[in-house]
């Protein structure tokens, strides 16, 4: 008997409501007002647990407040906590959630300074259940702690569970806090620059860390300056425990499954907006992975030199920064970019580009050799 071939029609799944927090403040729009007057939220920090004279992307006390003393009951949450509500509330409809509504959390290190408390307090389960509780969710939180890609996988997984009716819709929230843990980790790799950092640039030397709250919502149906999720990808190098692969081949194979699912080319890509560490490898990794895809005259830009790297956030909050740039049909410079410092080219901007920009390329690599990546269009409302 012959047996017929079915065809799997998956559901459209769209981006909704967008938020981000982060030094410059609690909204996008604050945000992007701030990026086109050229300025960067690293800063130049003093001193900082055991490290002193060097540049980050922090929240600073005076917007902290303002967040603490407009939430009840204060005294329960830690600061990232405080921080978490605070980017969530602004998008968030009791209404919506319900008995199949997802929420997902993006964290790499979560309420890590807790750990002198206790194990519980410091874990990332604990913490997802706390912000879960505050607003009402009815399913247990779905963590994704995956290094440095877990901002850009936690809406992949989002996606894919609306796509299998797991669930109707998802909230979708990513966060990492700046922590005397992490800057001491980063600066045992020599993987610092103590100074603004160069992403792409000839004179990289390294990252700045900052922090940051992101959050997105997920759904079938679309709304006002919606982005449809056109197709997204996940794949590990497996080269080695730090280090990207020197030939980028995990991020070339995770952006060509995502344009085979997406059903375009490389040439049909607008803007880039690259993962961008300034650190030697990954930038380089970055620029081969584009040029082996025929994509090095494709508008690129990072968004390190302007936020710092958020870690668990920083695959969301660009994410976010670069559905605003579709939105305005401006892709912003790279910040603090010269002159190009791989051994292949790139068309990384150094300058505001004004175009049109409808199909989005957010790439996202991080330790062990993971990448993610995520392909967005822009829906024309009527």
């Amino acid at each position: 008997m012959e047996e017929k071939s079915r065809i799997v029609v998956m559901e459209k799944v769209y981006i909704n409501r967008a938020n981000i927090l982060t030094p410059f403040g609690n909204s996008i729009q604050t945000n992007w007002n701030e990026l086109l007057k050229g300025n960067s939220a690293v800063s130049k920090i003093d001193s900082f647990g055991h490290l002193k004279n060097f540049y980050a992307g922090k929240i600073e006390n005076e917007i902290f407040l303002n967040l603490k003393n407009e939430l009840k009951d204060n005294q329960h949450y830690t600061r990232l906590e405080i921080i978490c509500i605070s980017a969530l509330q602004s998008i968030i409809e009791k209404s919506k959630i319900s008995q199949r509504t997802a929420f997902v959390l993006s964290a790499t290190k979560g309420n890590i300074d807790q750990l002198s408390d206790s194990l519980e307090k410091a874990s990332i389960p604990n913490f997802a259940k706390k912000i879960a509780d505050y607003f009402g969710f009815k399913t247990e939180p779905i963590i994704i702690s995956n290094a440095c890609v877990s901002g850009v996988l936690a809406v992949n997984v989002a996606k894919r569970f609306i796509e299998i009716d797991e669930f109707d819709d998802a909230y979708v929230l990513a966060l990492d806090e700046l922590t005397d843990f992490v800057l001491t980790g980063f600066n045992s790799f020599q993987a610092m620059d103590f100074e603004l950092c160069k992403p792409f640039d000839k004179d990289r030397k390294g990252v700045n860390l900052g922090e940051a709250a992101a959050c997105v919502y997920l759904s079938k149906s679309q709304e006002e300056n919606s982005f449809q999720i056109l197709g997204e990808s996940s794949i590990n190098d497996a080269n080695h425990i730090s280090g990207p692969s020197r030939t980028g081949e995990g991020l070339v194979l995770s952006i060509e499954v995502a344009m085979k699912e997406a059903n375009i080319s490389s040439n049909e890509i607008d803007y880039i907006s690259a993962h961008g560490t300034a650190t030697l490898y990954n930038d380089e990794m970055e620029a081969i992975a584009f040029n082996r895809l025929q994509m090095d005259k494709t508008p690129t830009n990072s968004l390190k030199a302007f936020y710092g790297h958020t870690l668990g956030a920083s695959g969301l909050l660009e994410l976010i920064i670069a559905m605003k740039q579709a939105e305005e049909n401006l892709v912003l410079k790279s910040h603090n970019f010269s002159e190009i410092g791989t051994s292949v080219p790139l068309n990384i901007l150094n300058e505001n580009l004004q175009k049109e920009v409808n199909i989005i390329l957010k790439t996202s690599s991080g330790f062990g050799g993971s990448n993610a990546v995520i392909i967005l269009k822009k829906v024309q409302n009527d």
